[in-house]
C-alpha cells in the first residue's frame, strides 16, 4: 500500500487497478467528548495525555476545542439544518377562525341560492311571497 497525501491508494498489480479511498471527516458524540475530557482531566503524570491522545487517535487541538466548548456549555451536539421557527401562539386560533368563516360564508351562499330558487318557483306558480315584517 502506498499513501499519497491524506488519501490511501490501494494497488492491484495483477489487474492494474487503482482504488483511492476518500477520507471522511470524523464526528464525535457529546458522550465520547465528555469521556475523553474526563480521562484527560484525570491524567497526572507526564506523558499520560499524549498516550491518551495516541490511543484515541486525537490531537491536542481536539482537547482545547472541547474544553472551550465545555466551558461555554456548547459541548452538546447541535441539530443540523435551519433553526426551527417559533410558532405564533395565536396562529392556531386564527386558522380555526378562518375555517369557521369559510364554513359560514358557504352556508350563507347556499341560503341565498335557496331564497332565489323560492322566488323563481313562486313566480312560475304565481304565488306571492310575503316580505319580512309583513302581516297576513
Amino acid at each position: 500500500m502506498n499513501s499519497t497525501g491524506s488519501a490511501v491508494v490501494l494497488e492491484d498489480r495483477s489487474r492494474g487497478v487503482e482504488v483511492v479511498a476518500k477520507a471522511s471527516r470524523r464526528r464525535f458524540t457529546a458522550a465520547y467528548k465528555f469521556k475523553v475530557l474526563r480521562e484527560a482531566d484525570a491524567c497526572r503524570k507526564m506523558g499520560e495525555i499524549g498516550a491518551l491522545l495516541r490511543r484515541e487517535g486525537l490531537y491536542t487541538s481536539h482537547l482545547c476545542q472541547w474544553r472551550k466548548q465545555r466551558g461555554e456549555g456548547k459541548l452538546f451536539e447541535k441539530k443540523r439544518g435551519p433553526a426551527p421557527k417559533e410558532k405564533n401562539p395565536l396562529a392556531a386560533k386564527v386558522a380555526a377562525l378562518e375555517k369557521e368563516t369559510r364554513r359560514l360564508k358557504a352556508r350563507a351562499e347556499r341560503a341565498e341560492a335557496l331564497v332565489d330558487l323560492q322566488k323563481k318557483v313562486s313566480e312560475i306558480l304565481g304565488i306571492e311571497l310575503k316580505r319580512n315584517g309583513e302581516k297576513d
